[in-house]
């Protein structure tokens, strides 16, 4: 049942039916019991009534006193009065001629020509009479259905109007969930502004609440496409315009050296083209992926090797790399450390002036990047791995990417990256730490 609507509606008249039929099953029950009771005691009545006219002598107005019928019902109480010796003194008209009377006194069910009879029977020894008075059980039974299907039959005449006003008071109070859903569908597919649900019921806040967030995000998704977007194409425009100039350089240069330092430029630029585009891939990439990789134990030297051979080092800087490192075997997968190491040492290499040196953390749970380079005031630590943030000491090649990607790709694998300071005050730190 997909309508919520008619959910509510099944889920209601379902209720409401089988609280009508318990209360008209404990109302049998307890009618039932109270109804004996009644009719017992009016059993008791007479018979003590019958037995008194007998102790006065008047034998055919005793057995003729309990006749009645009770309107609709056709019920007429009988009685008998029987001697001792087993003869039927008198009874009353509707009263059968079997005996009713059991040998002892009080309440009792007797069976007569295959009907059950309930009788109070009194014996009278100074008289040698028992006097019995009884009613059918059939009839007792009779009276209680009657009293049962007076309940049932105004039920099955209400449910339908009941049906009705549940129909639309369900449709009354969805209202606000279907103006909910008009004001949504009308919005165009830009319009992410949040659903006021200040005046909406409370069991539709958390529904709303989280259409606001999912706006939100969706908002701050395009937001990122369109700031990588647009920075794409400013990073793009300079290298490009670049490379073009420097062709036209080298087509109509009239020597030699001109033409090669045309071409080495027209190199840089597809350089600084090639790692901008390789970011924006690699961002993208780390974007679409889950949470958290399947970890498994990784080489790190091993990788970290493979990213210094697969790095252009400028001259004059050195790569150092602690012995500790070897064999060093940290969770994760091979392609996401690779996007640690490689966009940690980049930025290393492209800002040091002499060292580039990688080491473990103590207690072997991580590893440690330091370079020679200008360092950056604390101010600027929080910022750098925010996107295109590229600081004060801006590099030629640099597109403010890298850092934000060893980031997130350090998250991915389950670790932190945190930056500070060398001791000394030259050159900075990355620290990045897997969880032990």
């Amino acid at each position: 049942m997909t309508s919520l609507r008619r959910r509510l509606f099944a889920l209601l008249l379902l209720a409401t039916g089988v609280i009508w039929l318990s209360a008209t099953a404990w109302i049998y029950v307890g009618s039932r019991s109270e109804l004996e009771h009644v009719l017992d005691t009016r059993l008791q009545e007479a018979a003590r009534m019958v037995h008194s006219l007998v102790s006065s002598g008047n034998m055919a107005t005793a057995a003729a006193a309990p006749e009645f019928e009770e309107a609709g019902y056709a019920r007429q109480l009988s009685c008998q009065i029987w001697s001792f010796d087993g003869r039927l003194l008198a009874r009353s008209s509707g009263a059968p001629l079997e005996s009713l009377a059991e040998e002892g006194e009080g309440f009792a069910d007797h069976e007569v020509k295959g009907e059950i009879w309930r009788v109070y029977t009194i014996v009278d020894a100074h008289k040698g009479v028992r006097v019995a008075v009884g009613d059918r059980i059939g009839l007792r039974d009779r009276l209680v259905r009657d009293l049962v299907a007076g309940l049932i039959w105004p039920a099955v005449l209400i449910v339908p109007l009941l049906g009705i006003l549940l129909w639309l008071s369900l449709g009354r109070g969805l209202g606000p969930l279907n103006a909910a859903a008009r004001e949504i569908a009308a919005r165009d597919g830009e319009d992410m502004q949040p659903i006021d649900s200040r005046n909406t019921p409370t069991e539709i806040r958390p529904l709303l609440a989280a259409l606001n967030g999912l706006f939100e995000k969706v908002e701050a998704a395009r937001r990122h496409e369109r700031d990588i977007t647009a920075f794409a194409a400013h990073e793009l425009r300079t290298p490009l315009a670049g490379l073009k100039t420097q062709a036209q350089v080298a087509l109509t240069a009239p020597n030699g050296p001109t033409r090669n330092a045309a071409l080495q430029q027209i190199v840089v630029s597809v350089d600084r083209t090639t790692r901008l585009t390789r970011q924006l891939l690699a961002l993208a990439k780390l974007e679409a992926m889950p949470e958290r990789v399947q970890p498994s134990k990784v080489d790190t030297s091993g990788v970290l090797r493979d990213v210094i051979a697969a790095c252009v080092t400028p001259a004059g800087i050195e790569v150092e790399i602690a012995p500790e490192l070897e064999g060093l075997l940290l969770p994760g997968d091979v392609d996401t450390l690779h996007l640690v190491l490689r966009n940690l040492h980049e930025n290393a290499v492209e800002h040091a002036r002499s060292c580039v040196s990688w080491s473990i953390l103590p207690g072997g749970y991580g590893i440690v990047v330091e370079d020679d380079g200008p360092g950056l005031p604390d101010e600027e630590l929080p910022l750098i791995t925010k996107r295109f943030y590229r600081g004060r000491h801006k590099s030629l090649s640099g597109s403010g990417l890298g850092l934000t990607i060893a980031e997130m790709a350090s998250g991915r694998l389950g670790a932190t990256l945190a930056f500070c300071s060398r001791a000394d005050a030259s050159g900075l730190r990355a620290v990045v730490r897997w969880k032990q």
